[in-house]
């Protein structure tokens, strides 16, 4: 996508958020209230994956977030110890904070592993989301420890025979050195029949990423969609969250219309702001 088509887009992008629903104005927000409730909402920029880094971030500016995990078409996994800290140094002048990266899969070698924790390291990352084969666990924990990073183990649900179900993680992670957690992706938790407020509850001293978004069904055929338009119960979602204080990122995966994502984007985030305000 260049920037022709990316600027010819944005008519398109100001045409929906003028049609949304102005769900924010419905909730009132005292003045000493924190409308996030301490939630860190960003964006996964697997969500902008058609796009360059530079478009990907000045797209993240016009959706007004803050955070953001880099995905590897953004930040390649094979780069030089210079350009990931280029990456890290212009991520940050977007005025952005760089809350991890991933999802990395990982072998049970430790040459890749290594590798990854180093690419981490560079980048300034302080958590991996990945899938490493189970047999990797070992070898993931201790380079977690030696490189003192967080590691967030992503749910793939139906299909996934390594981590389907977040509680999957859970139960291979919770006897490990606490560096080592997960991150729930919700849809996938939906998709495989978990109830995923009693995922965020049980795991909550584990969990070290989230990714948010909507499915059209309870099922393995379950497809993305906007999120508020789906079956999650988003709203029970965000009071789980703030009810275990959950202090890392909250990161919207959007995952349809990967060509123009951002009116999806716009409404998922208005929909994800305005149930945020309207929490008790």
């Amino acid at each position: 996508m260049n920037r022709r088509n990316f600027l010819g887009m944005a008519g398109s992008v100001a045409m929906a958020a003028a049609a949304l629903p102005n769900l924010a104005s419905a909730a009132v927000t005292k003045a000493d209230r924190d409308a996030t409730h301490g939630l860190k909402l960003g964006i996964a920029s697997y969500s902008l994956r058609n796009f360059s880094l530079d478009l990907a971030l000045t797209m993240a500016k016009q959706l007004k977030v803050k955070y953001i995990t880099l995905k590897d078409m953004h930040l390649p996994l094979r780069t030089t110890t210079q350009e990931r800290q280029a990456v890290k140094k212009k991520v940050e002048n977007a005025g952005l904070v760089l809350m991890g990266g991933g999802v990395i899969y990982m072998d049970n070698n430790e040459e890749q592993v290594r590798g990854f924790f180093e690419y981490a390291k560079d980048a300034g990352l302080p958590t991996i989301v990945c899938s490493p084969e189970p047999a990797a666990l070992d070898l993931v924990e201790q380079m977690a420890k030696t490189y003192d990073l967080r590691v967030a183990i992503h749910n793939h649900g139906p299909g996934d025979k390594r981590y389907p179900s977040p509680l999957d993680v859970l139960e291979l992670v919770k006897n490990r050195d606490s560096r080592m957690g997960l991150c729930i992706d919700v849809g996938h938790t939906v998709r495989i029949g978990v109830d995923p407020v009693a995922a965020i509850e049980q795991s909550a001293s584990r969990l070290y990423d989230f990714h948010m978004k909507d499915v059209t069904e309870a099922t393995g055929k379950g497809g993305a969609t906007e999120v508020g338009r789906g079956v999650i119960d988003i709203v029970g979602v965000l009071k789980a969250l703030a009810r275990v204080k959950f202090p890392y990122h909250v990161a919207l995966e959007y995952e349809s219309n990967g060509d123009a994502p951002l009116p999806g984007m716009i409404e998922s985030f208005a929909y994800l702001r305005g149930a945020l305000a309207a929490l008790d």
